[in-house]
């Protein structure tokens, strides 16, 4: 590629360069030597602590970090500094600002993208997402993987739920771009994710390619507008996952194999130079997903598959496993042409472009970090928005102390594939106001346990994240015992299921007389759930999905 045909590229939008960090990136390409400009392609994973941590950049160079950090402010502010301090290039730092589970450990638990679409008032996202972004830029975060332009059409996908805006393509994409307007407004460069399209598949991509099964008219009208859209909005960045769309290759190729067919757009030219940059007009920088995961682990090799991400129009790679073997496998691609000289210089320019436009070339301090106190007390109210009421068919709420004394509690724990099954503070909660709360033991089997109670509560708390195969009403599981996992109270006792996560368990239950949503399983969450238990406030959310899964007697 010819310097004026880089210079085009890093002048027009998303780059928007003018002459003075043209400058900079020309001369910041000349000066690097080629192990050097290798190491620029890889985002790597930082976690932990201790001088191994600053290793794993430093031994390539890398491009960038995502970091998984702790709840130590001041420590993980001191660390990213280090690290830009150290680099001979500015590092890209990014994170997954998902809201939630994935809220950032030593700033604000904030709604998640699912509880932002039920409470539907864009400025409530707008209000989250600066938060979330004021956060991440006073610890150093200048990249961040959102938002999400999933929608959730399969209703058992387990890797998009939670993490989406929800079904409504018109819905995801005030929300969306609302997001994408205020990151980028703060410093943030923002991604939009997962391209080509994820949620028609229920399965998930971390453990196999997953698909879209969409013609590519309908395509065009549900995710290529939302892309679209996103593109006309600037946005900076798009993650190409290991997602396959059969129909737009063969709609480019009637002769092509099946395994073209399926190829993950990762390393699908046809998804990411065709579709994305020629027809969509996309001209900023494609990440990678993480390359660790199995939707592209599955199909080939590392040492095939990690030059083919970037000659097939991915300009940077996430996630690796030993850092210096895969700079060897890219320089060994670039000796024997499997990776194009022009294709590596335009991705090296695409790379410095973005640094310089977030202007991380240039001296400036860090923003202080939010008040937490006034942080907590402005999310607090949008967060009591959120809860669901999706059927009530025995009248139970509002409970009461006096008519529901003695509680009978079915609990999954709050579970994440990051964090293990840990304890939720909700039954202190319910405790606090007066009832009396006995929580099931599944170790010890038994038949009507929950006899002799006033109310039968299943507390579940599972969000969408990666690597959980499906989510269900794991009857069997959540009783410990098959006898009790046939079990249905609710002809006896009120019942009633809270869900702080997936909001799909009427598939399992249908006639679970009583349904909460609540979207997410923060603790402001589970407080916000009792004030509405309790009547003293309404469960003001709408549902942003089909709760009942398309069964109509499940409203029943």
């Amino acid at each position: 590629m010819m310097k004026s045909e880089i210079e085009d590229i890093l002048k027009k939008a998303p780059f928007n360069l003018d002459a003075a960090a043209l400058n900079w990136v020309q001369q910041t390409y000349d000066s690097l030597s080629l192990d050097e400009k290798v190491g620029q392609l890889f985002n790597t994973q930082s976690m932990g602590s201790g001088d191994g941590v600053l290793e794993r950049p430093r031994s390539i160079l890398a491009g960038g970090v995502t970091r998984f950090f702790s709840g130590d402010f001041a420590a993980e502010q001191s660390l990213i500094t280090q690290m830009q301090r150290e680099a001979k290039v500015p590092l890209l730092v990014s994170a997954d600002l998902e809201g939630s589970l994935m809220s950032l450990p030593f700033g604000t638990e904030v709604p998640n993208p699912l509880s932002l679409a039920a409470i539907d008032d864009v400025e409530d996202t707008r209000k989250v997402s600066k938060l979330m972004a004021q956060e991440a830029r006073a610890v150093g975060i200048n990249w961040t993987f959102t938002p999400v332009l999933d929608i959730n059409a399969a209703f058992r996908s387990p890797i998009v739920a939670t993490r989406g805006y929800g079904s409504d393509p018109a819905h995801i994409k005030r929300h969306a771009l609302a997001q994408l307007e205020v990151f980028q407004a703060e410093g943030l460069a923002a991604t939009v994710k997962h391209w080509p399209g994820e949620g028609y598949d229920d399965r998930d991509q971390h453990l196999l390619t997953t698909v879209i099964p969409l013609s590519v008219a309908d395509w065009r009208e549900s995710f290529g507008a939302l892309y679209r859209a996103a593109i006309d909005a600037g946005v900076k960045s798009v993650m190409s996952a290991h997602i396959a769309f059969p129909a737009y290759v063969r709609e480019l190729d009637a002769e092509a194999d099946v395994l073209e067919q399926y190829q993950p757009a990762s390393i699908s030219k046809h998804l990411n130079q065709t579709l994305l940059r020629d027809e969509l007009g996309f001209n900023g920088l494609v990440v990678s997903d993480s390359t660790s995961m199995a939707g592209l682990s599955s199909v080939s090799a590392r040492s095939e598959h990690l030059a083919e991400v970037i000659e097939s129009g991915c300009d940077m790679i996430l996630f690796g496993h030993d850092p210096l073997q895969d700079v060897a496998i890219i320089k060994a691609a670039l000796q024997d042409g499997r990776l194009s000289q022009g294709r590596f210089e335009a991705v090296l320019m695409r790379i410095l472009g973005l640094k310089a436009s977030l202007g991380l070339h240039l001296p400036r301090e860090a923003p202080e970090m939010p008040e937490a106190r006034a942080a907590k007390a402005m999310i607090a109210p949008i967060t009591q928005k959120a809860p669901t009421l999706v059927k009530d068919v025995q009248n139970l709420l509002p409970m009461s102390v006096q008519k529901h004394k003695k509680i009978y509690i079915y609990t999954t724990g709050e579970v994440s594939p990051l964090m293990g099954s840990r304890e939720m503070g909700f039954c202190g909660m319910l405790r606090q106001e007066g009832f009396e709360v006995t929580l099931h033991d599944a170790g010890q089997p038994g038949m009507r346990l929950w006899a002799e109670h006033d109310v039968v509560l299943y507390v579940m708390a599972e969000e969408t994240l990666l690597t959980r195969e499906r989510i269900f009403m794991n009857w069997a599981g959540l009783t410990g015992y098959f006898g009790a996992a046939m079990e249905r109270p609710w002809h006896e006792v009120p019942c009633a299921l809270i869900s702080f996560g997936y909001p799909y368990y009427l598939y399992d239950t249908p006639r679970m007389p009583c349904v909460v949503n609540a979207y997410m399983s923060a603790e402001t969450a589970q407080a916000a759930v009792i004030e509405c238990l309790m009547g003293r406030e309404e469960f003001s959310g709408v549902s942003p999905v089909d709760a009942f899964c398309g069964q109509p007697e499940a409203r029943y």
